[in-house]
């Protein structure tokens, strides 16, 4: 079986940076799993993943236009400390969820001052290529219900 549309694809990888670093590995717990078409993971890995048969072992590099996008400035912001709950606790580096009129938005602490807070919403993962090594483990077919939903029921999935 190789995949294609309304498949669902389960797979390990490691996830490497521009630097060589690894930034995250599948491979000491289960595989990821998603539906193959519904635009559950970066775009170029999808594509890469187009085709692959159960079994087969690549690796892939893709640029950040196909990954997590190129970095955007715009998603600098300042935001006033009395919107957190203990902003003398949060720390540079910190990843929180902040609230939006568009929902919960996660980003990254860039500075703490007195008053405020400088975020960047970014994916920490923007404008970097990224390198995978990926291990196909297993395909099989979507069934109706998951189609109609568009996600994947049962293990590895979201039941409803």
């Amino acid at each position: 079986m190789t995949i294609t549309k309304n498949k669902i694809v389960s797979f390990h990888y490691s996830l490497i940076n521009e630097a060589g670093e690894l930034v995250e590995t599948s491979r000491e717990r289960k595989p990821m799993t998603y539906f193959h078409g519904a635009n559950n993971i970066v775009p170029g890995l999808e594509k890469a993943l187009e085709g692959r048969s159960e079994g087969d072992e690549f690796q892939v590099t893709i640029p950040p236009e196909e990954a997590y996008g190129e970095r955007d400035d715009n998603k600098l912001q300042r935001i006033s400390s009395k919107h957190f709950k203990n902003p003398k606790k949060i720390k540079p580096g910190q990843v929180l969820a902040v609230q939006t009129r568009q929902g919960p938005l996660q980003v990254t602490v860039l500075k703490v001052g007195r008053f405020n807070l400088d975020v960047d919403a970014n994916h920490p993962l923007a404008g970097q290529t990224l390198n995978f090594d990926i291990e196909v483990t297993e395909i099989r077919d979507a069934t109706k219900e998951e189609i109609a939903h568009g996600h994947i029921h049962g293990e590895g999935g979201v039941e409803h």
